[in-house]
């Protein structure tokens, strides 16, 4: 369990790297001056959702996919993101990936999108699942 964990954990703290920020000045409770960052107004992480925010249309579009096989499934949840004002230019976050899944499909069909994975692999970890929930 440890190790999915972490790769799970490393593939989200990427993805939030690749969001929009601007630099920020904070002052701490103790009235130091601290200058770092801050996201930008409009993030939003999407996980088998069917409900979106009514201001989807102006945010960034975090959209976490554990496995891509096809890419089928993403594909039309970018079509359906996009229907709703949406550009597709999307992050798309997945722990692994085929060739014919992102490579072929995804990226052919939506060409502005970023991918973020662990591994492409031809073939999928469907096994991945029933060994990380002890159900094999």
């Amino acid at each position: 369990i440890f190790t999915p964990e972490r790769i799970k954990i490393r593939v989200v703290e990427e993805g939030l790297n690749q969001l929009p920020y601007r630099e920020c000045t904070v002052t701490t409770p103790t009235g130091h001056k601290y200058d770092g960052l801050k996201f930008e107004k409009g993030n939003c992480g999407m996980l088998n959702s069917t409900q979106f925010p009514p201001d989807i249309n102006r945010r960034k579009v975090l959209l976490i996919y554990p496995i891509l096989s096809t890419g089928n499934t993403v594909i039309e949840a970018v079509r359906v993101l996009t229907e709703h004002g949406l550009r597709a230019k999307h992050i798309l976050l997945s722990l692994f990936s085929t060739p014919h899944g992102t490579c072929k499909s995804i990226i052919q069909e939506f060409t502005e999108i970023t991918i973020l994975t662990t591994e492409v692999h031809p073939v999928a970890p469907t096994h991945f699942g029933q060994r990380y929930f002890g159900t094999d």
